[in-house]
């Protein structure tokens, strides 16, 4: 039997500080409960005390979510600790993941704490969460610019006091694969006590290294790999799961080891992924990318049909990617449309999303001829993956040519009530998002606007994603339709919706974290 590798996915924490990406608790959750499908080891949920709303999410995930180990981030103070606690208690398998910083450059000039204090700071803090918490992580922020030789007296240190695995981050991914594997190789023989942790790494992509340098750490022992769907994480995001997970599976003679990821799911949770959080996957990406199995060259086409293996080093039905056997289209009953969902892998949906999104289909139908999986997708993740209809658009109406200012008219309902306005603007698109703000009485900032095609053909669907800000938090939400205004305007009262959604679910969660918890002073 290989050595398993542990999947540690951030996609909720360090994915979720990727600029420009913000999730609700319902997202959050839907991430969790795919990332279990998928066979993530351990799901870190966030970081509570950094908000209410990270608390709330961080606690509603650690009761929903069996199997995987839920874990939270918090620094090395017991404020920081006992919140984490507080959200975690709940979870079939909690642990909290402890930090401080180790780098000089850190504790000098982000710390201004002298050495023997961070590693003082470090021992007692794991002892402390070891007290209450079965399982505890450490990261020593910054690893890979630590001196090893503190680096060692600290791991030593905090394994001693409980630390069940130590995590080595290069936090700002500034080393290579050789140099990465050697400082695992150099903390495997020289802390005296390592045996009794679990290496973990953590890398950053900011070289576009992350993959490379993680390979090279379970090459040198590394146990576990930190790791974020779709890359996604700060600045130029963290290590791909799907690419270390398939690098693993394609090259497992070289590597000697195995996950217990469930690989066909990777291309279902990397698009709920991308749904949710508004990031785009680019085409040329590996193993999800759209033209990650595309074969453009003659050659290439010649080879893979005469023997896939020729250009293909791994089949797209391993990662989740089917064929359709059955073309539905408007004569489709619900039973071949609930086949469909299946095969695709929505197979867990209750009856009452099934019927909204069997009525969706059969409306897409009279505009299409047939409908591919894409399409059924695309449905799914915007019918019926999304917050409350608070404000809902009724009707909307256009004018617009190369001679004439662009006006548009729109119907929203709202408590009961609908609200008509209208609005001239720059193109029908401007026109109709100034309409809907007029209807709805919010300003907001359009801080971006993608459009891509579902599919193929002049009855392909358009997909829309926005995002929009107010008060600095940054919505992000899709819409599709046939119709490109129509898509536009659904993304734009999306985006309202998950704000209007946001705000009140802020609110009411303001009650709910103990009072008793001090804020003042952390490290």
């Amino acid at each position: 039997m290989t050595k398993k590798i542990y999947i540690f996915d951030t996609t909720l924490r360090d994915g979720e500080q990727t600029p420009g990406v913000s999730l609700n608790i319902h997202e959050k959750l839907e991430i969790a409960r795919q990332l279990q499908i998928l066979g993530v080891d351990i799901i870190e949920a966030g970081f509570p005390f950094a908000s209410k709303g990270d608390f709330e999410a961080v606690k509603a995930i650690a009761k929903n979510i069996k199997g995987s180990i839920i874990t939270g981030l918090a620094r090395t103070s017991k404020q920081d600790i006992d919140t984490a606690w507080e959200a975690l208690k709940y979870a079939e398998n909690p642990r909290i993941h402890t930090f401080i910083a180790t780098s000089d450059i850190h504790m000098q000039h982000k710390l201004n704490m002298k050495p023997e204090e961070v590693l003082e700071r470090a021992r007692s803090m794991v002892k402390y969460t070891k007290s209450f918490c079965p399982n505890v992580e450490f990261s020593p922020e910054d690893g890979t610019r630590t001196r090893p030789e503190f680096l060692y007296r600290v791991l030593e240190a905090v394994i001693e006091a409980g630390a069940d695995v130590v995590n080595i981050p290069d936090t700002v991914g500034y080393t290579t694969p050789g140099e990465y594997g050697t400082f695992i190789r150099g903390i495997r023989e020289n802390v005296p006590n390592i045996h009794k942790a679990v290496i973990s790494v953590h890398c950053h992509n900011d070289l576009g290294l992350a993959v490379a340098n993680s390979l090279a750490a379970i090459e040198n022992g590394a146990q576990q790999i930190e790791c974020a769907v779709n890359g996604l994480g700060e600045r130029a995001g963290n290590a791909a799961l799907e690419e270390i997970v398939m690098s693993i599976k394609t090259r497992s003679n070289y590597f000697k080891c195995h996950t217990d990821i469930v690989t066909e799911h990777l291309t279902k949770t990397s698009n709920l992924v991308s749904h949710l959080t508004g990031v785009q996957i680019q085409n040329n990406k590996a193993i999800v990318g759209s033209n990650a199995f595309a074969h453009e060259s003659g050659i290439h086409q010649h080879g893979v049909l005469n023997c896939r293996e020729t250009y293909e080093i791994m089949t797209p039905e391993s990662v989740g990617l089917k064929k359709n056997l059955i073309v539905l289209g408007k004569h489709s009953g619900r039973h071949a449309f609930e086949e469909r969902l299946k095969e695709i892998g929505y197979d867990n949906l209750d009856f009452v999303k099934i019927n909204e999104a069997f009525l969706k289909f059969k409306d897409l139908a009279d505009k299409k001829k047939s409908i591919s999986d894409e399409d059924i997708e695309a449905l799914i993740k915007q019918e019926v993956f999304q917050v409350p209809e608070n404000y809902k658009l009724e009707h909307f109406q256009v004018s617009s040519g190369n001679n004439i200012v662009a006006t548009s008219t729109v119907k929203i309902r709202y408590d009961g009530n609908s609200i008509d306005e209208a609005s001239c603007g720059d193109g029908p698109v401007d026109a109709t998002f100034k309409a809907i703000e007029k209807a709805v009485g919010i300003n907001v900032k359009l801080k971006d606007y993608f459009l891509k095609a579902i599919g193929s053909g002049k009855d392909a669907l358009g997909e829309v994603t926005v995002k929009i800000e107010k008060d600095n938090k940054i919505f992000s939400a899709k819409g599709v339709s046939t119709d490109v205004v129509e898509a536009s305007a659904k993304a734009f009262i999306n985006a309202i919706n998950k704000m209007h959604y946001y705000l009140f679910q802020e609110e009411n969660s303001a009650s709910c974290i103990s009072k008793t918890i001090d804020r003042k002073s952390v490290v």
